[in-house]
């Protein structure tokens, strides 16, 4: 009898680890962002879009070789409810996070973590690139350390949009 209930408590807790890992929902941190031009918003309010957050700074190689891509994901998808926000790095100048913006044209929301709080909220992300996918419901899709795969990433945007 006891063999059978450890048994039957094994396989209980083996599938509530599964259930968890398959269907667990993993909320972004609520934070404040504030652009370049001084707009604000945060990741309550985006609720109810898609969200790529991409941590990012100006002296990242990674960084600026995904940055083109990542404007083509904006054009393509903004219109569709995919919103972009780019968080430059606390340790980026904002003059030279300005003149990157400007010159690449960026479309999308570009913010200052001046005091790194957004990038802690985040799980004190310390390397660039790192990106976040996030649902509708404000929950973290999936997250991307280094340039991402963005054959992938539109996989997922096209699927949860």
């Amino acid at each position: 009898m006891k063999k059978g209930l450890l048994i039957a408590v094994a396989l209980l807790a083996v599938a509530g680890i599964a259930y968890s890992l398959l269907f667990g929902r993993n909320p972004a941190p609520q934070v404040q962002l504030t652009s370049l031009a001084g707009a604000t918003t945060s990741t309550a309010a985006l609720k109810g879009k898609v969200v790529l957050v991409n941590f990012w700074a100006t002296s990242c190689p990674g960084c600026v070789e995904e940055m083109p891509e990542i404007k083509k994901l904006h054009q393509q998808y903004a219109g569709k409810g995919l919103n972009v926000v780019a968080v430059a790095m606390s340790y980026d100048p904002p003059n030279y996070v300005q003149s990157y913006v400007a010159h690449n044209q960026l479309p999308f929301f570009v913010a200052l973590d001046t005091q790194g709080e957004v990038a802690k909220a985040f799980g004190d992300i310390q390397l660039a690139p790192t990106t976040f996918l996030i649902d509708k419901q404000g929950n973290i899709i999936k997250r991307y350390v280094g340039v991402m795969n963005f054959a992938e990433v539109r996989q997922l945007i096209e699927s949860h949009l």
